[in-house]
């Protein structure tokens, strides 16, 4: 089997009429079927995180501002984070995905968003970095400080879950960045019970990796990253499909085509996802009526 060649599903989109399951058992049976390609997914998108990675390393264990010029690759993983995002919402969804062509596919059109937000996530990085240790020494110096030093965390935890959404609209909608993470911000509560979930899975597996360390850097590589990005997309899409993309196609009176298998007969040809090419643009008179969130 060649590494990006065995492609599960031959053709575009997914069966008109899949078999339905609930919950934990549709998550297992779909991230099963895609499992062998979420890890070379993984190992893809590990590539760009070695900067990432080093930086984080360097500045922990240095005061010479050197790990400063690896600030500048390591924005890449921002749309490399948009590209995987891409591949993890359609194997999510069981729409199909040619794995290494959607990669790179994604990875160029969302480059610019992509690009920004690399750089806001490594400048907040930084800032909870030595913002939380230094709140912690005061704190223990002076109780007082434990205020803004919960401010910290509580934050820190509201930004690690705004990106559960964050990724997944670049990659699927026409949202500019402003648009994309006020949206981010109000959907961490409107989908409050997925954003909780994929938190506590999230934090599972790091944990994991922390208390395994230093034999859980031979699956880094293979594993946490797309499987934490896969949990998200099964969790977190839906929300935005109900609160974001489904308003839109209610507004100009038409059927979302994520859903045309409903009304189609089974043993027809599989239908093509229009969805991250045409949902949503937020125009002038979206605005007006308030059909995005905004």
């Amino acid at each position: 089997m060649s590494l990006f060649g065995n492609y599960n599903t031959p053709g575009r989109g997914v069966l008109k009429a899949p078999q339905e399951k609930k919950g934990i058992f549709k998550f297992f049976e779909v991230y099963g079927r895609h499992m062998w390609k979420l890890m070379e997914l993984n190992l893809l998108y590990f590539v760009f995180c070695i900067t990432l990675t080093l930086m984080v390393i360097l500045m922990l264990m240095t005061s010479n501002p050197i790990w400063l010029l690896l600030a500048i690759p390591s924005v890449l993983v921002g749309p490399a984070t948009a590209a995987m995002t891409k591949v993890c919402r359609n194997y999510s969804q069981e729409r199909n995905a040619f794995l290494l062509h959607d990669f790179w596919d994604s990875f160029k059109k969302n480059f610019k968003q992509g690009t920004i937000m690399g750089a806001i996530d490594i400048i907040f990085a930084i800032g909870f970095m030595v913002g939380i240790p230094m709140y912690k020494y005061w704190a223990e110096q002076n109780s007082m400080i434990y205020i803004p030093f919960v401010i910290c965390i509580s934050c820190l935890i509201v930004f690690f879950m705004m990106h559960f959404y964050i990724y997944l609209m670049i990659s699927s909608t026409n949202l500019n960045m402003k648009q994309i993470i006020k949206n981010s911000f109000y959907l961490v509560s409107l989908g409050i019970k997925q954003s909780l979930w994929s938190l506590l899975v999230s934090l599972i597996v790091i944990v994991m990796m922390y208390l395994f360390l230093p034999y859980s850097l031979f699956i880094l590589p293979f594993w946490p990253l797309s499987f934490i990005c896969f949990v998200t997309c099964f969790n977190c899409y839906p929300v935005i499909r109900k609160h974001v993309i489904q308003p839109y196609y209610d507004q100009r009176g038409e059927s979302n085509p994520e859903f045309a298998y409903k009304n189609a007969d089974p043993d027809e040809q599989l239908f093509e996802d229009r969805a991250a090419e045409e949902t949503p643009v937020k125009t002038k008179e979206s605005r007006k009526k308030g059909k995005t969130i905004s």
